[in-house]
């Protein structure tokens, strides 16, 4: 069944088109609207943002990986002087961050995706397990990193997120590339204690899921996995919804809804408030790069 998905923003922040697909667990009419665009500054080239309890931590490659706090003021964010440097001894560590995996009473993990050349075909992927707590105090990686994890088993990067599935927590990641992409879910437990993804019983399940995805969204409140993604590579925004359950039970995604908006900046990453009314977008643009965003479900 097609249905049309009203979708209002700006006239000056250009063209949208959708589209999507109704898998058998149906969303509502969806509206999503684009409010305001604003600058986060001091992050380089915006690599995402998650939301923690109430705080926001936008994440970036400046001359070292940062992660900056925030605090949501209405529409925008209000910077709390608070930057992690993922740097040990002034030397940079994470320095292109790709997501922050949190759960409380779990292990953190933050992901490292680095092109090793032009065209794409060769990447190192890292996923760095940290002690969150002692992050927040020190401000800084020394004596905070945990672990280190090769994520050999991607294909194109690595950006954690925890997700849940028939009550148990995995961590799930996903491929940037045009090619043979996959979402993977990983068992935390034994990813803490892994040298490689590639090791038994870390690598739980995966499915096959489109192209140039740049983050991960776990929605739980709908069993929903939103892939962030790029229309094409390094360009314009794409949001799809995923009916997480049958996408891991079919071994490919399962898409309710694609929403296409024909910005030509470089999406990298979207957070909700607990209401899921609202929400923020982070761009690579040097300015303006965090746009807020209205939802009705």
């Amino acid at each position: 069944m097609q249905l049309s998905i009203l979708i209002k923003y700006p006239l000056m922040m250009g063209l949208l088109a959708t589209s999507f697909l109704w898998g058998a667990s149906q969303l509502p009419e969806i509206s999503i609207q684009l409010e305001k665009t604003f600058n986060l500054d001091s992050l380089g080239a915006g690599q995402g943002i998650s939301r923690i309890g109430n705080q926001y931590f936008a994440y970036g490659d400046r001359e070292i990986g940062v992660i900056r706090e925030y605090k949501r003021l209405g529409d925008s964010l209000a910077y709390q002087h608070k930057e992690i440097a993922l740097s040990i001894d002034g030397k940079d560590v994470i320095g292109h961050p790709t997501g922050i995996a949190y759960h409380k009473g779990l292990p953190t993990f933050i992901g490292n995706s680095v092109r090793l050349n032009p065209e794409g075909t060769q990447w190192k992927a890292v996923i760095y397990q940290v002690d969150w707590k002692g992050l927040q105090n020190t401000r800084k990686l020394d004596n905070n990193l945990i672990s280190i994890i090769d994520d050999d088993a991607c294909i194109q990067g690595t950006r954690p997120e925890y997700v849940q599935y028939k009550k148990q927590w995995y961590v799930a990641t996903a491929d940037y590339g045009n090619r043979k992409n996959e979402v993977r879910l990983y068992n935390p437990l034994a990813l803490a204690k892994a040298q490689k993804t590639s090791e038994k019983g870390v690598l739980y399940k995966k499915f096959s899921c489109g192209a140039f995805v740049q983050n991960l969204l776990w929605i739980p409140e709908k069993k929903i996995l939103v892939l962030i993604q790029n229309q094409i590579e390094g360009r314009r925004w794409r949001f799809s919804f995923l009916d997480f359950e049958k996408s891991i039970e079919t071994g490919e995604q399962v898409v309710l809804k694609t929403i296409d908006i024909d910005k030509a900046d470089e999406l990298e990453g979207f957070t909700l408030s607990g209401n899921l009314l609202e929400g923020f977008a982070v761009t690579s643009s040097r300015r303006m790069n965090t746009t807020f965003i209205r939802l009705q479900w």
